[in-house]
């Protein structure tokens, strides 16, 4: 075409021991790469985040390592096994500013907005709260009567903002999406999810999405029902099921845990006399949970194996042997049980004490009887509430090695209670 010259290039080969040179026409606009990069970035018109203007966050929690603050929170499990009461305890305990289980200390009282779709506010709701002794003046619940809600409704951020909650619970997440969102289409989920992680940043808020499971996976991520994206917008998920060999006990399991490492499975109690009660630690794993094979003696057993394989013939810091059980998902309540079984004896050393089967120690049977006592002193305290001994301390160093052998559990005047410090040490 006449004005315009066209480029051309001589494709026959060079001569041998010659390199032969680009066309300059076809390199002059070609940008070359800047050596000299020193973080700051040019300006053009894509927004570009340099990693060392961004500050590191410190994650806040409503319940370690299960419920943060600020993030997406998942709690599923099949009909009937108890995620609403679940859920509604763990509410009632934050309007109270309660410790939960496992928890080092209490934290303030929030405020709590909750969602259902499913039970009725008065005849379900409300009782459970109570029940649980929730503040229900720090319980609120958005009115869907003239319009429903769903998680892209600009009616939540109004609500976070003007109650100042700091947990709010939908339940359950399915009905919640929008009418126009396919929960099994990934690209319709993430959309809403990224929006309420957003929300959830902004506000400081733990969501907390209750589900149900499908039938169609045997693995824990893929039984979320709905777009694996549900499980992936959340940083813990929780699977509810219950525990084989009482029909009254249930437990939950965490099976994903981005900001922390993952904690003991929880057990809590459904029953029709007495209505909820937390157990605490449980053993059960999350395949048992799901395949419904929990065997008690086969979780004590498996606990006194590792016992014997790790400590016959040589001394390990009792610190060290929890977390070694704790990898192997051994709750630290299973491993007590298992220690005398497996003929572990304690002794101090330095400051710290030491677990061991068969090997040589310096201890006493007294220093071996303080420190039994210190680590089952909650078993031991919670044993003496249950029967309404109260000032009760199995620290007591003139009685408690007594009483622990002989299970007389004599109550002490509280001044000379000195509380449940916990030794793994």
């Amino acid at each position: 075409m006449a004005g315009k010259e066209k480029a051309t290039v001589d494709h026959s080969p060079a001569p041998t021991g010659e390199i032969q040179p680009l066309n300059p026409k076809l390199t002059t606009n070609v940008t070359q790469p800047n050596s000299d990069f020193n973080g700051n970035i040019p300006q053009s018109g894509v927004k570009l985040i340099n990693m060392s203007e961004v500050e590191v966050e410190h994650i806040n929690w409503l319940w370690y390592p299960y419920i943060p603050y600020g993030k997406i929170t998942v709690i599923q499990g099949d009909p009937g096994n108890g995620k609403t009461t679940l859920i509604l305890a763990i509410a009632a305990a934050a309007t109270k500013g309660e410790a939960l289980p496992e928890s080092k200390t209490a934290e303030k009282p929030i405020n709590v907005i909750f969602q259902t779709a499913e039970d009725g506010l008065g005849d379900t709701v409300k009782p459970r709260l109570l029940q649980a002794g929730a503040d229900c003046s720090r319980v609120i619940v958005i009115d869907e009567s003239e319009k429903e809600l769903s998680l892209s409704d600009a009616r939540i951020e109004d609500a976070l903002t003007r109650t100042c909650a700091k947990l709010f619970i939908i339940d359950p997440l399915q009905a919640y999406l929008g009418a126009d969102v396919d929960m099994h289409r990934a690209n319709e989920v993430r959309p809403v999810l990224k929006k309420i992680s957003l929300l959830a940043e902004k506000t400081g808020c733990a969501i907390v999405a209750v589900g149900h499971l499908n039938k169609g996976s045997n693995h824990s991520q893929y039984r979320g029902l709905g777009s694996i994206d549900i499980q992936a917008a959340a940083r813990s998920v929780l699977t509810v099921g219950r525990v084989k060999g009482d029909p009254h006990l249930r437990a939950f399991a965490q099976g994903k845990s981005n900001l922390a490492p993952e904690g003991s499975s929880i057990a809590f109690e459904l029953d029709p006399a007495r209505g909820f009660r937390w157990v605490g630690a449980h053993p059960v794993t999350i395949d048992e949970l799901l395949s419904g094979k929990y065997d008690k003696e086969t979780a004590a057993q498996r606990a006194q194996d590792f016992l014997i394989a790790e400590l016959t013939g040589k001394a390990i810091p009792a610190s060290d042997v929890f977390e070694m059980a704790d990898e192997r998902d051994i709750s630290d309540r299973t491993l007590k049980r298992a220690k005398p079984k497996a003929g572990v004896r304690s002794f101090r050393k330095e400051n710290r004490w030491f677990w061991t089967i068969g090997s040589d120690s310096d201890e006493s049977p007294e220093q071996e009887c303080q420190q039994m006592i210190a680590e089952n002193s909650g078993i031991l305290g919670k044993t003496a509430e249950s029967i309404g001994i109260t000032g009760f301390s199995p620290h007591h160093e003139k009685q408690g090695c007594q009483d622990a052998y002989t299970g007389n559990l004599a109550p002490l005047p509280p001044s000379d209670k000195t509380g449940d410090a916990y030794e793994q040490g």
